[in-house]
């Protein structure tokens, strides 16, 4: 019986079924229309303790008073603009799961692109250094020429006084 348990939560977890139970039956809407806005709503709204799951997917209490907020406004007559405007005025634009377009929001729409552009831009001028074919080294003047014959003259003599040539 138990294994019948352990397979029955492991298919209603792959399913997504699982996630569609954090609504308490306590808080669904008498009316379809409503209960399927509430049911959207939830969906672009973050769990701000669990942060990277909506109100609806989330058990968390925070998330269940969020719901519980969300559908009290739709029986008020809320439309769902209104409702995420006060959400956001309450809790930030983190409370949405998909950040507006605007100015304070444009490094995370736009920074993940830009650093890719710029590490491909990196790595272009990488290899392209890397190809380059490394200068020939400058022949050795007359004077300096004769400085480094000095130099080896002298470290040979050194190397045999002491026995190690």
């Amino acid at each position: 019986m138990t294994r019948w348990l352990a397979m029955f939560g492991l298919v209603l977890s792959l399913s997504g079924l699982g996630s569609a139970l954090a609504v308490e039956p306590d808080e669904v809407l008498k009316d379809p229309r409503l209960e399927a806005r509430a049911r959207a709503l939830s969906q672009d709204i973050r769990c701000l303790v669990c942060q990277n799951q909506s109100i609806d997917d989330s058990n968390a209490s925070l998330a269940r008073d969020l719901r519980v907020i969300v559908r009290e406004r739709l029986v008020a007559g809320d439309s769902d603009e209104r409702i995420m405007e006060f959400l956001v005025a309450r809790y930030g634009d983190f409370v949405r799961l998909s950040p507006p377009m605007k100015p304070a929001t444009y490094a995370l729409w736009f920074g993940p692109a830009a650093i890719l552009v710029a590490g491909a831009v990196a790595v272009g001028v990488f290899f392209s250094r890397r190809r380059r074919a490394p200068a020939a080294p400058e022949p050795l003047s007359a004077d300096e020429r004769r400085r480094l014959d000095a130099l080896l003259d002298a470290q040979g003599d050194s190397r045999a006084k002491d026995g190690s040539a």
